[in-house]
Order: structure tokens, then sequence, then C-alpha cells
């Protein structure tokens, strides 16, 4: 028996860990490692999408709320999970679009906003850290920053001369970034619902495409997982204002979902082990040194 596998989930704001990863962190859970979701920001400016809950007390408490609502969907999934105190940018819109507020996690220097992940990592020890792509999956200033503290974290965890103040140095061997609407998913999604009938919610998504956007040549790794979307979605229904339950996101049937595409898809981005491509695995390369 060696030591336990360990994976560090870094994300923007709570619920995006049920909307990125979920039934891949679950999987991972039922198998026995330790999983820890590292949570950027408290979500303080996220709107309310579920209009049943869209009322002025929902609103007044939304820090609270969106705490409750994490600590619902990290017992769902069954994961650890850590806060890094930043506050919630907010999504700018406009044209101009307006500054970020004064003290937002998206102002905040990287090498300062990168320290307490940096701590985090050398306490949690993980072998494994996902985050999100250099355009943050979608352009919020949050997601964006998230990346590129993740990145600065994972290159600084292993160096003793980097935030020497924040313990003794750990190297996490791999990091992947998350690649959760390619074309072909999408495309595979809206296919597999016609063919049983069913009106697709991606009829307008496709329409608008622009392929040449698509990062699907990207994917290095795919995870089965399948069996673990129902954890996911019910990890997202606890995200109760973020989410509307009767909305496009649970349109597609769990059984189609699982026969058209299966997988949550990676790229992994950074090793020091080797690997071969493609993988199924975000530990592979690493197990057989590293057992649980």
């Amino acid at each position: 028996m060696g030591e336990q596998l360990r994976l560090m989930a870094v994300h923007a704001h709570p619920d995006d860990e049920s909307s990125k990863g979920a039934a891949t962190m679950a999987k991972y859970v039922a198998e026995g490692v330790d999983v820890l979701v590292v949570t950027c920001t408290g979500g303080e400016r996220g709107s309310v999408l579920n209009p049943k809950l869209d009322r002025p007390e929902i609103w007044e408490q939304m820090a609270t709320i969106r705490r409750e609502e994490m600590e619902r969907a990290r017992e769902i999934l069954g994961v650890r999970q850590a806060w890094l105190g930043f506050v919630d940018s907010g999504f700018p819109e406009g044209d101009p679009l307006p500054p970020l507020p004064e003290g937002c996690f998206g102002l905040e220097p990287v090498e300062k906003a990168a320290a307490p992940l940096v701590k985090l990592m050398r306490e949690f020890r993980p072998h494994v850290v996902t985050t999100y792509d250099e355009d943050g999956g979608y352009p919020h200033p949050d997601h964006v920053m998230c990346h590129k503290v993740s990145v600065a974290a994972f290159e600084a965890a292993g160096d003793p001369a980097s935030y020497p103040e924040y313990g003794e140095p750990w190297q996490p061997l791999k990091l992947y970034y998350h690649m959760s609407f390619s074309l072909p998913r999408v495309r595979a999604l809206h296919e597999a619902m016609l063919a049983a009938g069913l009106e697709s919610p991606y009829t307008e998504w496709l329409e608008k495409w622009d392929p040449a956007r698509d990062k699907s040549h990207r994917i290095t790794t795919r995870v089965p997982c399948g069996e673990y979307f129902e954890v996911r979605d019910d990890a997202l229904r606890a995200h109760a204002t973020q989410v509307d339950p009767d909305g496009s996101w649970f349109h597609v049937p769990l059984e189609i979902q699982k026969r058209a595409w299966p997988t949550e898809d990676y790229e992994l981005t950074r090793s020091l082990v080797e690997q071969r491509l493609p993988e199924d695995d975000l530990f592979a390369g690493i197990r057989g040194s590293v057992g649980v």
C-alpha cells in the first residue's frame, strides 16, 4: 500500500466545481482519492439565475447563501473544500465595459493572489491539479485570474526560493485544463437528442458557433465518468441560486448523455511524469509509484 492519491481542483466561484469536472471528482472520491476543491472567491457578486429565488431577501444574503450552497454541494460530491478568501469581481457588461470594482479578485496582483494557493498546495500536497485554460473557460475576469493564479502556484509550490514562509516545497506532478464545451461534444449531444425525437437545447449554440474558436484538438484526456453524472447534477442543483432546475442545463436526459458523451475532458498542460497520450485517467503515469 502506497501513498493516497490527491487531486486539487481550483475554481473561481462556488458552483463552478459542480459544472466543471464534478463527475470526475465523484469518480475519484469513490476510488479512494483525496479530493480538495479550492474556491478563489465567495461568489458575492453572482446573479440569481433561478427565477424562484429572485427575491430581495436572497440578494441581501448572497454571500452567506452561496457559502451554504457550497457546503451542500461539497457533501454531495464527497470532497474537501477550502476558500482562498478573495472577493468576486462580478461579470462586467456593457459597451464600453465598466471598470472592475476596487479590491476584487480580478485586480489582485498575480504574485499576491497565488500566495494562499501555494500555501494550500504545500499543505495538501496534490499529485494532480485542475483549473481553467488561458481564456478562463469563458471570459469572466475571475476565471481568467483563476487560471493565472493556478499556473503561478503550480510552478512556485515546488520551488524552495518562492514563498519560503509558506511551508516545505511540494511539486504537483500534473496540471490539467478543463475542456468542458467542445464542438464535437455539443454536436454529439445535439444529434442524440434529435435522434431520440427530442428538442435539442443546443440548436442556437451550434448556429452561432465559430469552428475556428473550437479547442477540441487540445483535448488529451477523456475521463469516463458517466455513472457519476447524477452526482454532478445533484451537486449543481445544490447551488440553487445559480442554476434553474427547469433550465436548459438539465434538458438532455442522463441516459442520452451517458450514451452520447460519457466522459469529462481535459488538456494536460504540465507534466513531470512520463505519459502516453491520449489518456483516460488524470493519474496516468503517477499510479504505480503512488498507490491508493
